[in-house]
């Protein structure tokens, strides 16, 4: 994957995307992409924690017992060297001393000197390329400096001034790369220079609708008030409570409307229909009356509604075969009966 960075006010956000989308817009889509602050400083995190003093000290105690096998291993190197080059020697005396005349001695005694002669300049080349290899001896001023580095590093690194290309410049020279696994959290296998490994784990990072979409707690709390108080209704008692939208907005009635669409929950109407409860003209049809009858029974207290929603409209539940007395009109009244009140004495 590769880092870009955008920036955003007076920050830079890193943002990690796949190389192959560079070349194959035809499979764009498979390409993980996604945000890095959160491993950005989870990785700074790890960098300054391995520049420790004692992961230093351990570092130059290593340093010291590899140099201290470079240095048997150079006189060895060295002792191949002295060896070849007494062959040499050997074969040049060899050639020297043979007779002239007998030609085939010569000629055998020249062939294994030039072989010797190739094995030296071999062993001398060797010799060289591994020296320049090989790491110089840290004296004791140098081991000052790198130990210092323990304290210089955090305060560089964690510094607000400091660029973000010194940081990426100290990354490059501790990692030697870093794999990530895009799960349901980001899993960062990170190899250090020299072959040192490291995983970490960090939570995955939310998309914009994750970042602002209402909270399971309040969806939960908009499902139970559902069950006795209309939208409105309940976007005041959220209001009442301090809560706000995913939005970070304060709840109106349209919102919770928006919100039971969006994760499917149960409307009030069809919670109390569920319920049993019947509609103005199911109730106008037991009890053989008008419809506006049926609304005026119910504010005066004969009949029990529900409201549903924020127009008021309401379900009512079953008023029974039984006539009611309705002291507002003087009448008893049944399905299809009217009875007049007794004369007064």
């Amino acid at each position: 994957m590769m880092v870009h960075y955008r920036k955003n006010g007076d920050s830079l956000i890193p943002e990690y995307f796949c190389r192959e989308s560079n070349f194959n817009t035809t499979r764009r889509a498979q390409c993980q992409q996604m945000l890095g602050g959160d491993l950005d400083a989870a990785i700074g995190k790890l960098l300054v924690e391995a520049m420790t003093p004692m992961t230093l000290e351990v570092a130059l105690g290593v340093q010291a017992e590899i140099q201290s096998r470079w240095e048997e291993a150079n006189r060895l190197r060295r002792a191949q060297v002295d060896r070849a080059q007494y062959e040499v020697q050997l074969a040049q005396r060899r050639y020297m001393q043979v007779d002239p005349a007998n030609r085939l001695v010569a000629d055998a005694l020249e062939t294994d000197w030039n072989e010797k002669l190739r094995a030296l300049k071999n062993a001398q080349e060797e010799y060289e390329r591994q020296c320049r290899s090989d790491r110089s001896v840290i004296d004791a001023a140098q081991r000052e400096r790198i130990l210092a580095l323990a304290t210089d590093f955090a305060k560089l690194w964690e510094s607000p001034d400091a660029p973000a290309r010194e940081r990426k410049r100290i990354v490059r020279l501790m990692l030697e790369d870093v794999t990530l696994i895009k799960d349901k959290e980001i899993t960062a296998q990170v190899r250090f220079k020299g072959g040192a490994t490291r995983t970490i784990t960090v939570p995955r990072p939310v998309t914009a609708w994750e970042k602002w979409k209402t909270s399971p707690e309040i969806v939960a709390e908009i499902d139970r008030l559902l069950e006795q108080h209309t939208t409105r209704e309940i976007a005041n008692i959220l209001n009442e409570r301090g809560l706000s939208s995913g939005t970070n907005q304060a709840f109106t009635g349209n919102r919770v409307i928006g919100i039971l669409q969006r994760y499917g929950l149960k409307p009030r109407r069809e919670r109390l229909r569920q319920a049993g409860l019947l509609t103005q003209q199911e109730v106008a049809e037991i009890l053989g009356v008008s419809e506006g009858t049926v609304s005026r029974k119910c504010k005066r207290g004969l009949i029990r509604g529900h409201v549903y929603n924020d127009r008021g409209d309401s379900l009512y539940e079953d008023p029974g075969p039984a006539p009611m007395y309705d002291a507002g009109e003087g009448v008893l009244q049944g399905k299809k009966n009217r009875i007049a009140r007794p004369p007064r004495n």
